[in-house]
C-alpha cells in the first residue's frame, strides 16, 4: 500500500510537476532547451495550482450534487435508513493528543454528520480502514471523535476499507443484511459523485449530503489570482478526483475496485 501510494503521488500533480523541476536541474547542462521546458511545465503548473481561482474553476466541475436543503434535514428518515461518513485519513501522532486524530477534512463530514443524525435521529456508520496498515481504523477514530467532540453515537463501523469502492463494497456487507437500503451519504461536494456512483453500484439507494464545496466564490483578494500555498493543495485533492472518476468509469463499472 505505501509503494502504490507513492507512485500515485509522484505521478499525479503536483508531484509529478517537482519531478519535471528535477529532471530540469538534472539537465541544465546537457541538455539546457529540454530543461528549460521542463522547467516552464513544472514551474507554470505550481503557478496554476496554487491560484485559488483556479480550485475555484476545477471544482464546479466536479461538484455536481447540490447541497442538501436545511430545512429537510428533520425528515431525512423519511428518505433513508442510515447516514454513511466516509473517512479521510488521519493525522499521525498528533502531540496535544497524544494519538491519531481525524484529518481536518474528516472533522468537516463528522460535523455535518452529527448535526444530519440531531436532526433526523438516523444511525450512524462511519467508513474507512487502516491507514498504512496501522491501527486504530479510520471508522474507529471517526466513531470516537463523534462520540468524544459531537456528543453522537456510532451504530457501525466499517474498518476494512480502503478506497470509495470499497467504502461502498463493505458498507453494504454490514447493512444490507439489516435491511437498511437508503442511505443519507456525508463527503466532500468534489467527491460525491464518485461515492454516489459507488453506493448505487453497491445496491444502495443515496440521498447525498455533499459538504466542504469550493466552488463558490473565493472571496480572495484580487478575485483569487494570487498564488496561496493551501490552494496547491486543494488543486491537488481535485486533480486526483477527476482521475479517479475517469478511472472508475472505465475500469470499475460491474467489477471490484483495487483503487
Amino acid at each position: 500500500m505505501p509503494f502504490r501510494y507513492f507512485i500515485k503521488q509522484l505521478l499525479l500533480p503536483p508531484g509529478v510537476l517537482l519531478l519535471l523541476l528535477l529532471v530540469a536541474w538534472w539537465l541544465r547542462r546537457s541538455r539546457p532547451r529540454l530543461a528549460g521546458l521542463c522547467f516552464a511545465l513544472g514551474f507554470g503548473g505550481f503557478l496554476l495550482m496554487s491560484l485559488p481561482v483556479v480550485v475555484q474553476w476545477g471544482a464546479k466541475a466536479l461538484e455536481r450534487e447540490p447541497p442538501l436543503a436545511r430545512d429537510s434535514w428533520a425528515s431525512l428518515a423519511q428518505r433513508a435508513d442510515a447516514i454513511v461518513v466516509l473517512g479521510s485519513g488521519r493525522e499521525r501522532g498528533d502531540l496535544a493528543w497524544g494519538e491519531d486524530q481525524p484529518t481536518g477534512v474528516g472533522l468537516e463530514r463528522q460535523r455535518y454528520a452529527a448535526r444530519l443524525a440531531k436532526a433526523s435521529g438516523l444511525p450512524i456508520l462511519t467508513s474507512g480502514g487502516l491507514h498504512y496498515g496501522t491501527p486504530p481504523t479510520e471508522a474507529k477514530l471517526m466513531a470516537d471523535s463523534l462520540r468524544d467532540d459531537f456528543g453522537v453515537t456510532v451504530r457501525w463501523q466499517e474498518g476494512e476499507s480502503r478506497t470509495t469502492w470499497e467504502n461502498a463494497a463493505f458498507s453494504a456487507r454490514i447493512l444490507l443484511p439489516e435491511g437498511v437500503k437508503r442511505i443519507v451519504l456525508v463527503t466532500q461536494a468534489w467527491h460525491m459523485p464518485r461515492a454516489v456512483w459507488s453506493y448505487q453500484q453497491a445496491g444502495f439507494e443515496v440521498v447525498p449530503a455533499p459538504v466542504g464545496f469550493l466552488g463558490t466564490d473565493n472571496a480572495r483578494p484580487f478575485g483569487g489570482w494570487l498564488p496561496e500555498f493551501k490552494s496547491i493543495w486543494q488543486s491537488g485533492q481535485l486533480m486526483n478526483e477527476a482521475v479517479g472518476q475517469i478511472g472508475y468509469s472505465l475500469f470499475y463499472r460491474g467489477g471490484d475496485s483495487t483503487d
